[in-house]
């Protein structure tokens, strides 16, 4: 299996405009052969599964294209085309290369990019929980991340964790009955608690979980989709020890990237924050996105 760019268990919901575009396989030709016309005579075909945020298509055996499904993924295209060139050098795994990005046209109105295919299988639990060597290469890509020194711009810097308190504990309100609602305001409540990071902003990738890991031979290859990338609290990364290891792994990697107590309080309430996200918008009718983060709500709360 080969997959490209495209989050596949969403960790954050968008708002979306009032209509949504009509995607299909014929706008997208249209859209490249307008645009982009040396790659005219090359076939098109849907990716499935796609995205939350993007309609995927391969074209040919080198690229895909990404057509955003709303305007909360708008921003996309042109973020990973400036900053993942200058990235990419300083990471252990493969990032998306985007060689193009196109225009509104034909009543599509946002922009959409053309970049190059990543081969790969999408990571999973089963395949890599119980892998101290891939805990290790997380921990190492995360490392290196953290370290980027690039100066951004205001609207590159992220939300802090107490932006999404009135949305969480609305979201515990709902699921007390699926999960431990006191045990969930407890570590939200600790979270929202824990002294603040000694240090300035760092870049983090945002939306750090198992769907946006790609690996080739049961090893990590890739991390994908970087929709959410700015500068703020690297605990926001940590969601990763959540959606994909064990206990045993999640104890490899903390060691690995040196966590704090309070960097690692303040990641568990990202991974609740983002995993009751998740859960409230899609798990009524997506039984894979219900099983996911209820793992993550779960191994939250467990530490």
């Amino acid at each position: 299996m080969a997959i490209s760019s495209g989050s596949l268990l969403p960790q954050e919901f968008h708002l979306t405009v009032e209509t949504t575009p009509v995607i299909d396989a014929a706008l997208a030709r249209r859209l490249i052969d307008t645009q982009f016309p040396r790659w005219a005579g090359l076939p098109l075909r849907p990716h499935s599964p796609a995205g939350s945020d993007h309609v995927i298509y391969r074209l040919g055996e080198e690229l895909s294209v990404r057509l955003p499904r709303h305007d909360g993924a708008i921003e996309q295209a042109s973020k990973e085309a400036e900053w993942l060139p200058k990235l990419a050098p300083h990471l252990p795994l493969a990032v998306p290369v985007v060689v193009e990005v196109g225009e509104p046209d034909f009543d599509y109105p946002w922009p959409w990019a053309v970049s190059r295919w990543l081969d790969g299988e999408v990571a999973t639990v089963d395949a890599l929980s119980g892998s101290h060597e891939a805990a290790g290469v997380l921990a190492e890509f995360l490392s290196a991340l953290h370290r980027f020194d690039a100066a951004a711009a205001d609207e590159l810097v992220g939300r802090p964790l107490a932006a999404r308190d009135a949305a969480t504990r609305s979201a515990i309100a709902k699921v007390g009955d699926t999960f431990d609602a006191a045990a969930m305001a407890e570590l939200w409540d600790s979270a929202l608690a824990a002294p603040d990071r000694d240090g300035p902003p760092v870049w983090f990738h945002g939306d750090f979980h198992t769907g946006n890991l790609l690996m080739t031979g049961g090893r990590l290859s890739a991390v994908i989709d970087f929709g959410e990338f700015a500068m703020g609290d690297p605990a926001r990364d940590l969601m990763i020890a959540f959606t994909l290891m064990s206990a045993e792994t999640r104890a490899t990697f903390r060691a690995a990237l040196d966590v704090d107590d309070a960097t690692w309080t303040r990641g568990r309430g990202w991974a609740l924050a983002t995993g009751l996200n998740a859960y409230v918008t899609y798990a009524a009718h997506n039984p894979l996105v219900a099983a996911q983060t209820t793992r993550q709500i779960t191994h939250a709360l467990a530490g």
